[in-house]
């Protein structure tokens, strides 16, 4: 089957020092961005709150800006539980042209030279993507507290749906465009489907689940040259 054979073949290239280059910058910039994004809101508490508020009954307090800053650090923690694999995914995305790159030069090296995605269009379909995986994974949040037996399947299917399109995409426009690449990609709703699900159901194995967007750019550039014909 063309989903086994090309993850296989990603999974034997993950050595790639092209692919730890993207890993370490996914997760360096993802790491950043949660710092920054806590001490944003770490100083916005404190502009508010200052350093004592009077209250009803209470009166003058001292405390309600250490309580803050202590509350809204384990809400970042748990935020960060859910939100940490979608960011760096999408985070990530913005250099994996270099993965599929790294791919085609090892399995297809007779194919000619696509130009690089600039880092605009990259930074914008990264900005897309994030937007989408963030705002799925809270509203499954719903879904999750009311099948909560399905939680999972929940989880994988929605996750793998993203991922498959997006990674699909990202793959086949190299060659295609975007629009060859819908197109292409309206085709085979299944295959990418069943291969972004098996990319989403290590998404719940910690550490394993950074790794993920490099296979899936690796995997989905083996699809995408598998059902467009494409000899290795």
């Amino acid at each position: 089957m063309i989903v086994v054979q090309s993850f296989l073949k990603a999974i034997g290239q993950i050595g790639d020092p092209r692919f730890r280059k993207v890993l370490l910058l996914g997760v360096g910039l993802t790491f950043a961005l949660l710092v920054v994004s806590y001490a944003g809101f770490l100083w916005l508490i404190n502009t508010l709150v200052g350093d004592q508020v009077t209250l009803p009954i209470l009166g003058e307090v001292t405390w309600l800006n250490d309580l803050l800053s202590v509350s809204s650090f384990l809400l970042m923690m748990v935020l960060s539980v859910f939100l940490m694999v979608p960011v760096a995914s999408a985070i990530t995305s913005m250099f994996l042209d270099e993965v599929a790159q790294a791919v085609e030069d090892k399995h297809y090296p007779s194919l000619p030279a696509v130009p690089r995605i600039p880092f605009g269009d990259a930074l914008m379909d990264t900005l897309s993507f994030l937007g989408v995986l963030i705002v799925a994974n809270l509203l499954a949040l719903i879904l999750y507290a009311i099948f909560t037996p399905f939680a999972p399947f929940i989880f994988w299917a929605m996750n793998g749906f993203l991922l498959g399109r997006e990674y699909f995409t990202l793959a086949a426009m190299r060659r295609l465009g975007r629009e060859g690449a819908r197109k292409l990609r309206a085709k085979h709703v299944a295959t990418i489907w069943m291969a972004g699900t098996l990319m989403a159901i290590p998404l719940s194995v910690p550490l394993v689940n950074l790794l993920i967007p490099i296979l899936g750019a690796a995997t989905f550039t083996h699809i995408y040259h598998g059902l467009s014909g494409t000899r290795p």
